[in-house]
């Protein structure tokens, strides 16, 4: 059997890469399309896949039939709430799994990747009792009502990305060498300030990373945003784009112009980001 030459490899493999990136990125380029074309053209037959008239007349009509600005303000400041406070824990415990000595390690890490996998449907009826402001038996204890505030979505979205992150800090945290917390500590320094003056500067890649994650699942979140936030002025995106559909009209242009605003943000954040994330996900992947 003879064997491909290497400029024959290449190719195919060009060509592979070539329909992987086409397959893709065809979504989201015909999403950005469609909101180009006016409502009779999206019927007409044959399809026309470039706009025949291209108008900006949907994306101001998402502007202008319901509050998109404020919709958005809501899940910039959900989300940025629960990657920052997430960040934060998931470091705490990162770095007490990476360095301690705690017992039963493995069985804690085993636990985390469990809770991982729990969808947030299940966190749904417990977390809509607690946050309706009830007593809690036993206690006496009343918790505040949080419906249709900002934390009743940024407690949830931490509980549920906490996990993942967790795992992404603590592989990245054994990469590091235990010698450089140990000399800033003979200097005087603390645990938690080698932490933060030491390890962090230095497991910026992993940071980012766990962050880019914790802030696009916060972002894309449907189910507890449709529950939690039942105001109109406090809906966020992925609910707020659900208002656009009438009972008898589904506006696809106008609909696919709301979501291309509302994808916007990530992709602008994930190019800025992109040489941190992809040195995050290769270097916290070496040794776990």
């Amino acid at each position: 059997m003879s064997r491909q030459s290497p400029f024959t490899a290449r190719l195919f493999t060009n060509i592979g890469l070539i329909l992987l990136i086409v397959a893709g990125l065809f979504p989201a380029i015909w999403l950005i399309l469609t909101s180009f074309k006016l409502d009779g053209e999206l019927v007409r037959l044959p399809i026309t896949y470039w706009p025949d008239a291209a108008t900006l007349s949907n994306y101001v009509q998402v502007f202008e039939r319901n509050p998109f600005a404020r919709f958005l303000l809501n899940s910039f400041v959900v989300s940025l709430g629960a990657t920052l406070i997430c960040v934060l824990f998931a470091a705490l415990a990162g770095y007490a799994l990476a360095r301690l000595r705690i017992p039963g390690r493995r069985l804690i890490l085993t636990g985390i990747v469990m809770t991982s996998m729990f969808p947030a449907l299940v966190l749904l009826v417990p977390l809509y009792r607690l946050f309706v402001g009830a007593e809690i038996p036993g206690l006496g204890i009343s918790t505040p009502n949080l419906l249709n505030t900002y934390w009743a979505l940024i407690i949830p979205y931490v509980a549920l990305s906490l996990p993942i992150a967790t795992l992404i800090l603590t592989s990245f945290f054994q990469l590091i060498p235990e010698d450089l917390e140990s000399a800033a500590m003979v200097d005087g320094s603390s645990r938690t300030g080698a932490l933060f003056r030491i390890v962090a500067p230095l497991s910026a890649p992993g940071m980012v990373t766990a962050g880019i994650i914790v802030f696009v699942n916060s972002w894309n979140e449907f189910l507890l945003a449709l529950t939690f936030n039942t105001s109109l002025m406090m809906r966020t995106v992925p609910v707020g784009i659900t208002f656009y559909q009438g009972e008898y009209a589904f506006p696809w242009a106008i609909i696919s112009a709301a979501v291309t605003v509302g994808i916007v943000p990530l992709v602008a954040l994930i190019l800025f980001f992109q040489q941190r994330i992809i040195s995050g996900l290769t270097a916290g992947g070496v040794k776990g």
